[in-house]
Parts: structure tokens; sequence; C-alpha cells
């Protein structure tokens, strides 16, 4: 394939991108991976569009020679220490987590020496660093079928997302150790403001994620993962609901639902931070780009990746697809 390296992406149109995308996706071997929260844009162009644990699983079983992640930089990180012999690639290796970065490597050593004899559940929104401190990484979609085959006798940390842990743990009815890290997009969400949105809209249902905190959870007619949420509005009869969660799933949930209503959960006025800015800095252009100049290529240390890939390998197999 010849491209006119005269033409800059800014002076490409959408259908131009599209195109020459796809060509060197088949130039270059390359599967692109979309998680749910990024721009409609990107979910159209993506090989696959999912959920944490899907991408990782789409990422531990592809014979594509390159691996394009379109999601926050754990998420590219996690790709490449399944995938140590490919090329993984990132259109903007800036868009990292916040909820990542609330947990740093030597505070939760310090942390987890603090409960000996504790087994560490961390949540994938994590580092290289954090999985390699960990005994099994979970998803949204996987941690309470996780966390059920461990023995009631058997002490958990569970981290970083409080909200989360404090979810599964009430729902299991078993304490855990929880590390105070939190999603900022879905700690937003106040009990006020969605409560004024149940007001407003009295024939839609609330669904909503489990990082959310509890006194919004409380009032959900359901609660899972970004994923679950989607299955959840797909095979609903209700006609109408509130999206408790990052609204980029909404693009999703209309393309399989087109009769049915979504409405983004509103932002508290005092905090109004409903949108992962983060997910939103993978755009058609950088994508195009990292995968004109193959890069910015994510890497990993082998050390660091050997240390950090059984948490991960576990999961994978203690959640079979």
């Amino acid at each position: 394939m010849t491209i006119d390296l005269a033409s800059t992406s800014d002076s490409l149109s959408r259908e131009e991108l599209f195109r020459r995308i796809n060509a060197l996706k088949k130039e270059m071997n390359a599967l692109v991976l979309a998680h749910y929260y990024t721009l409609p844009e990107i979910q159209q162009v993506a090989d696959i569009v999912g959920d944490s644990l899907a991408l990782a699983r789409a990422a531990e079983k592809t014979d594509a020679d390159v691996i394009v992640f379109a999601g926050v930089y754990f998420m590219a990180e996690t790709a490449k220490i399944i995938n140590p012999g490919k090329l993984v690639l990132m259109p903007d290796a800036r868009a990292g987590c916040p909820l990542a970065d609330s947990c740093p490597a030597e505070e939760f050593r310090r942390f987890k020496a603090e409960h000996p004899g504790a087994l560490v559940i961390t949540y994938i929104n994590s580092t290289a660093e954090i999985k390699a401190l960990s005994d099994i990484t979970c998803t949204s979609s996987n941690a309470e079928e996780i966390i059920r085959q461990i023995p009631l006798s058997q002490p958990i940390i569970f981290g970083p997302d409080r909200n989360l842990g404090g979810y599964l743990a009430k729902k299991l009815g078993r304490e855990m150790i929880l590390w105070q890290g939190y999603c900022y997009v879905h700690d937003e969400f106040s009990e006020s403001s969605v409560l004024n949105a149940c007001r407003e809209y009295p024939d839609a249902e609330l669904i909503a994620h489990p990082e959310c905190r509890e006194e919004v959870l409380r009032h959900a007619s359901f609660i899972g993962s970004t994923k679950a949420l989607l299955h959840y509005t797909v095979n609903s009869p209700v006609q109408t609901f509130i999206i408790a969660t990052e609204p980029g799933i909404i693009y999703e949930m209309q393309k399989l639902s087109p009769r049915k209503t979504f409405i983004p959960a509103p932002k508290d006025p005092g905090n109004p931070r409903t949108l992962c800015t983060q997910m939103k800095q993978n755009t058609l252009e950088k994508l195009y780009l990292c995968m004109l100049n193959r890069k910015p290529e994510i890497l990993v240390d082998e050390t660091l990746r050997l240390a950090s890939l059984g948490s991960i390998q576990r999961m994978l197999e203690m959640s079979p697809a």
C-alpha cells in the first residue's frame, strides 16, 4: 500500500481516515481493540469493542502481529504483558488512568505487608507494578465469580477501587481489606443528582456500574459491569434507561437497541467530571498516525512482565469464557 505522506492527518476526512486505517490493518496484520468508553468513531473502526475482560481475552487469543489498543495505558500494558512478542501500539500513550495512578507500588507494598496472609485481588485498572504484587487480577465482569472461589476463611485485600470492593463485600457478605482508591468518573455521580433524574424521567430505569458510590447503587434497578449493563439494556423490556457509568457506552447501547432511549446520569453540578477525558484522548487522527509510524509502542521490562503475568493468567483461568 502506498500512503501519501504529504497529506497530514488534520486534512483528512473521517471517511479517508477510516479507509487508511483499514488498509493499514491489512498491511500490518493488526488488530484494533477499543474500549466502550472511547469516541464513537474509534468504536466504528475497531475490530473488537469491549470491556476490560473481553479486550484482555482478545489480546490473549489473537494471531495478529500488531495489537493497537485504543483505551488507557494499563489496558495496552496488559496486552503487552500477555503478548511479549507482538508489537503493541497505543494512539496516545499519555492516556492514563487516575484510578491506577491512585495506587503507588511502594505504598501498596507497605499496605500489603500490614496484612500478612491476605490474598491480594487487584482490579485490572492498575499498573503492572501493582499486578506484580497481586495474586489475582480481576475485572468488574469477573470479580464476583473469582471471589466466590476463594474460601471464606481466606482474608482478601482488594484494590484499588474502594467502591467496587465495597459493593462486592456487601453482596457476598464477606469482609475485605480495601485500598481507598476510586474512579473519578463513577465516584462523581451523587445521590441527589441521580434521584433528580429519576424524578424527571419516572418511566426510566436506573442502571449503574459498581464503581459508583453505594448511595447511588442503592437506587439502581440493575448493577453490573459495562458489558453487563449493555446486555441488560438489550434484553430488558424497559424502553428508557438512566445510565450511571461513563457515557461512551451509550453509543453501543443505541446501536443495539435503536428504539430505546438512553439518558446519561446527570453530572453533579459541584463535581462535573463524569466523562473519562483519558479515554477520549484516543482520536481517529492519533489512531491513524500511531499505525502509520508504528508508535507510541508499549514496552514492559521483562522482569516486571513476568512478575505481573501470573496474576493475569490466574484471572483468565478462574473466569473461563
